[in-house]
C-alpha cells in the first residue's frame, strides 16, 4: 500500500497499559466511525506496515485505545510511539454533494464571487491554526481560509469551488 492511496487517520500519542495498548489521537469529526476497524497502516521507518486490531475503544472523544496483534508489552508499544496511522482511501465515509475531502479538491478551479477565477488548488495546509486552501494564481500563491462562510458551493463534476471571500483578501497576495 502506498501513502498516496491512503488518508491520514491520526497519530499514536502514548501507551495506555503495560500490555502494549496504545492511544491514537484521531484526526476526524466522527471518531465512532472508526471503532470497528480490523486493521490500520502504521508508518514505520517510512513504510506503511499493516497492524491488525484485537480490540479498540474510545477514550475521551478523540483518542482511540487499541490493542494491536503482536504488540504485547511496553517495549513493543514504545517502538510505535509518535508513528502516524493511515487507512485506504476506500475506507473514507461517503459525503454529501456539498462536502469534500481535502485530497479530492486538488486541481479544482477556485472562482470568487467578486474577483472571478482565482486559480487552481495546489494543496490544503492544515498544519496551521487556520486551515488554508493553497491556490496557484499565475505563479503566485494565494491562501484562502477553509471557512464555511466563504465557501458558496462546489461543483465536483466540473472541478470548481465557488467562494465569496472578504474584499481585498485575494489582491493582498498579488
Amino acid at each position: 500500500m502506498r501513502k498516496e492511496e491512503c488518508f491520514y487517520l491520526g497519530k499514536i500519542v502514548s501507551k495506555f497499559s503495560f500490555k502494549g495498548e496504545l492511544l491514537i489521537k484521531l484526526d476526524t469529526d466522527d471518531p465512532e466511525h472508526y471503532l470497528k476497524m480490523e486493521s490500520v497502516f502504521v508508518e514505520y521507518n517510512k513504510n506503511l506496515i499493516p497492524f491488525f486490531i484485537e480490540k479498540s475503544s474510545l477514550q475521551r472523544s478523540q483518542l482511540l485505545r487499541v490493542q494491536f496483534e503482536d504488540v504485547e508489552n511496553e517495549d513493543d508499544a514504545d517502538d510505535l510511539l509518535k508513528c502516524e496511522v493511515y487507512l485506504p482511501l476506500s475506507e473514507l465515509p461517503p459525503l454529501r454533494d456539498d462536502q469534500f475531502y481535502f485530497h479530492e479538491i486538488i486541481d479544482f478551479l477556485v472562482i470568487d464571487k467578486n474577483f472571478g477565477k482565482v486559480g487552481k488548488i495546489t494543496g490544503v495546509n492544515d498544519s496551521s491554526p487556520q486551515t488554508l486552501f493553497e491556490i496557484d494564481h499565475q505563479g503566485k500563491q494565494v491562501l484562502i481560509p477553509v471557512n464555511d462562510d466563504f465557501i458558496q458551493s462546489i461543483d465536483k463534476k466540473n472541478k470548481q469551488l465557488f467562494v465569496d471571500v472578504p474584499e481585498g483578501l485575494i489582491e493582498m497576495y498579488l
